[in-house]
């Protein structure tokens, strides 16, 4: 493999597109209890209708094209295939700046904050807010193609991103990162620290504490919160974290199930009101599912919940991340610790409180969180 960054463009042949529409249209659709809606899972009656969509309207093409208005490349880095997407900015004082999603997303939740990031002029911000923007696509997950090899965890990802900037030239950067992203942009805040101005979370990590009784009660609330959510929501991660091959069977083979799978937790990790399309666009949505599907990465992705659930403690939570770092808190974010367990893992310079939005900060509300990343990095140029 050469450690080469080669360009890549994204094109999915005709007979993919072909073949997922007559999947579609022969999807034998499961029986459903009468007025059941998402309270079991997957509301058949949406996902049904939603398929329908991606079989006969919804325009692959079109998302090929927005995907390619950016230059993509790929690179071999510790034996895997790694894509991203890197747009630099006009600015040459601009910092590089590497953003990381998470399961069950991928780049497409960054395509509406990449052009605010990389020319704020154009966007409400002046040219001190210009970044350098790297996006991957985490290794196993869409474009980076499947890993061929174990071990693919957090703390091995952070590493291979930090060679990518060392291999794109970016002695000092910036990382941001949520859900998965945001644990690997944890592990490069104490893998990288010597190269990095300092990291941005939405999703900020604590381990946590037996002594509750110094806790407000918004803070205890959000314990309850999480508690709640452990109980009815988090059924995902013992499927993924220990027999993932399994679901890959059928999430590989039916893109309705594939689609049932990923639009129940937008659902359920968004700020919606109920609805996945209060905070999504359908086609945003189906983009997002045909990248897994096109790419045949949907089990690849789920193996690093194996991984993780397998692998030594990481340094993370081993270590204090001692770059500064910017934590943005959104109101249905599924993990919501106290900010005092929160400083114990961080060395925390800018904490902020959103009024709206969740799990995917990036995708549902966007000037949000570009506005938020630019006020914490403008602390550490």
């Amino acid at each position: 493999m050469s450690d080469a960054c080669l360009p890549f463009s994204i094109r999915v042949e005709d007979a993919a597109l072909d073949d997922l529409r007559r999947r579609l249209a022969a999807t034998r659709w499961p029986d459903a209890i009468p007025g059941a809606a998402w309270e079991l899972g997957a509301d058949v009656a949406y996902v049904k209708e939603l398929c329908e969509y991606w079989c006969d309207t919804y325009d692959w093409r079109a998302a090929e094209a927005e995907l390619n208005r950016w230059t993509h490349f790929r690179t071999a880095i510790d034996g895997q295939h790694i894509h991203f997407l890197h747009a630099p900015s006009r600015h040459e004082s601009a910092l590089p700046l590497l953003i990381s999603h998470g399961w069950p997303g991928s780049i497409v939740e960054f395509l509406d904050v990449i052009e605010p990031l990389r020319d704020p002029e154009a966007h409400g911000g002046s040219a001190r807010d210009a970044f350098h923007v790297v996006c991957p696509s985490l290794p196993g997950y869409g474009f980076s193609e499947p890993t061929r090899t174990r071990g693919w965890e957090p703390g091995r990802i952070a590493d291979a991103f930090a060679v990518l900037m060392q291999r794109l030239g970016y002695t000092r950067y910036g990382a941001q990162g949520g859900d998965w992203g945001a644990l690997v942009t944890s592990e490069l805040g104490v893998r990288d620290a010597a190269h990095l101005a300092g990291i941005h979370v939405n999703m900020a990590l604590a381990l946590p504490q037996a002594d509750q009784g110094s806790l407000g009660e918004s803070e205890k609330a959000d314990l309850a919160a999480m508690a709640r959510w452990q109980e009815e929501e988090a059924g995902y991660q013992r499927i993924q974290g220990t027999k993932p091959q399994t679901l890959g069977v059928g999430l590989s083979d039916s893109p309705a199930g594939l689609a049932a799978w990923i639009v129940e937790k937008f659902r359920a990790w968004s700020d919606c009101d109920g609805h996945p399309e209060n905070a999504f666009t359908r086609d945003r949505l189906l983009t997002n599912i045909s990248v897994y599907w096109f790419t045949g990465t949907i089990t690849s992705s789920t193996r690093l919940y194996y991984e993780v659930f397998h692998s030594p403690r990481m340094r993370f939570f081993a270590s204090r991340v001692q770059v500064p770092t910017g934590v943005a808190r959104f109101p249905k974010e599924v993990m919501r610790f106290p900010r005092a367990w929160v400083e114990q893992r961080y060395h925390v310079t800018h904490w902020s409180e959103h009024r709206r939005g969740g799990h995917f900060a990036a995708m549902e509300q966007p000037r949000a969180f570009v506005e938020d990343v630019r006020a914490f990095f403008r602390s550490v140029r």
